[in-house]
């Protein structure tokens, strides 16, 4: 009878640890998706009361969760798979999804102020501390990102083909420093923070728009992050909200996430063509950003047509979440996202 070799706790740890070799930065835009969903119902509580709450803890449950087992998942990673890091770093398109850990703990840090501020002073000391973490981290990174084009293109500069809506992350984290940083009492740095983004957005999309027209539509597989488009102005929106802007800036900021979303639905087709994969993500937190600011409007007097359009597109953010969730752990059993970027 032949011998079968025991497994050692060795050998079990490199086969669990394999797949994370292919744990790229994006998985962080799970984080920024249920979070935004639990801002988003969180916003809903006016007008759906305790059940909407109830839903945001529940979101925000998952947010937190999924937070702490990729942390700990990129900690493996990089004592393990240091050659992979170092090739997201490098990588012309990927490299922007670095952004997405640091915008991640800036959403974390503004729920828990919207859910536990001033009920303990040690628990506001470490949303504090956990907001100013992730608003510097997120300064560096934007840094670090926007550094890259002034390198020659054959050391990773600046190409229209590498042109991706993935670059607006870093942007969207600055923008959003404010609905974290106002309530925390850092008003001013995230004021500054927020001019950050307001200054880069409007360039970024007119260099896609050059792109588009230069290089033509993107990959295929890459479709879906064109929702990635509807974050800023729907970001911004709410930051103005928070910073107590006119509330004709925040239509305004509304107006142009509502046309960047009905652009972007033109390509609906195209995008339901693809197989699934972590591209989609960049569905989730545009969706819920847009029904946060919706759901913010609709409670002004003058926005009151929009209750109904508002519940609606939580509903389908929701919906949209919960089976990006569902298709991502099937992708997880049968093996088809944790592998080599094709």
């Amino acid at each position: 009878m032949p011998h079968t070799p025991i497994p050692t706790a060795a050998s079990w740890m490199t086969r669990i640890g394999a797949p994370l070799e292919h744990l790229f930065p994006a998985w962080f835009a799970l984080v920024m998706g249920w979070t935004g969903l639990a801002l988003a119902w969180l916003r809903g509580a006016d007008l759906l009361g305790e059940m909407a709450l109830g839903l945001a803890w529940v979101a925000g449950g998952c947010a937190a969760l999924i937070f702490g087992l990729l942390c700990l998942a990129s900690v493996w990673r990089l004592q393990r798979h240091a050659h992979a890091v170092r090739k997201d770093l490098q990588h012309p398109i990927r490299h922007a999804f670095m952004a997405t850990f640091p915008v991640s703990v800036i959403l974390l840090a503004a729920l828990g102020a919207a859910l536990f501020q001033h009920i303990d002073p040690l628990l506001d000391l470490a949303l504090a501390w956990f907001w100013c973490a992730g608003s510097v981290l997120e300064f560096v990174a934007t840094v670090w990102v926007i550094s890259r084009w002034l390198r020659p293109q054959d050391a990773g500069g600046l190409q229209w083909p590498t042109l991706t809506p993935a670059l607006f992350i870093p942007v969207v984290g600055n923008v959003l420093a404010p609905l974290g940083g106002v309530p925390l009492g850092f008003e001013s740095w995230a004021t500054a923070q927020f001019g950050i983004g307001l200054l880069l957005w409007p360039i970024l999309q007119t260099l896609l728009f050059v792109r588009w027209g230069q290089a033509g539509p993107l990959p295929a597989k890459l479709s879906p992050t064109l929702f990635i488009s509807v974050a800023p102005p729907s970001a911004v929106g709410l930051s103005l909200w928070v910073m107590q802007a006119p509330v004709q800036l925040v239509w305004a900021a509304w107006g142009m996430a509502l046309f960047f979303l009905a652009l972007t639905l033109t390509q609906l087709a195209a995008m339901r063509a693809q197989p699934f994969g972590m591209s989609f993500w960049g569905l989730s937190f545009p969706l819920a950003a847009f029904s946060a600011l919706t759901l913010r409007l609709a409670g002004t007097p003058e926005g009151a047509w929009l209750q109904l359009p508002a519940l609606g597109m939580l509903a389908l953010t929701s919906l949209v979440i919960l089976g990006l969730s569902l298709g991502t752990w099937r992708g997880l059993r049968n093996g088809s996202l944790l592998v080599a970027d094709a």
